[in-house]
């Protein structure tokens, strides 16, 4: 992988932890976010699969699981933030 995949795929984790800040700052439950940011990022995977030559993936179905899996890192990256506040 050369390093525009890697950082196409850390661009979607990226994205999604910065929508998943923006929900948090709505009325919505926060138990949505998790869901939103995996099917934020499989849409956005979906889409890098299309535009992005070196997106890090062989066919579409998986180009949507590596945006489905980078979009909920952004939630584990925040928790992750979270615990090492405390």
């Amino acid at each position: 992988m050369d390093m525009l995949g890697f950082a196409s795929v850390s661009s979607i984790t990226v994205i999604c932890y910065l929508a998943a800040l923006i929900i948090k700052a709505t009325p919505v439950d926060n138990k949505w976010i998790p869901a939103v940011c995996g099917v934020l990022g499989g849409i956005i995977g979906g889409f890098a699969y299309h535009i992005i030559p070196s997106f890090p993936s062989e066919d579409p179905l998986s180009s949507i699981a590596v945006g489905i899996v980078s979009g909920l890192a952004a939630t584990g990256v925040h928790q992750a933030c979270k615990k090492l506040k405390k």
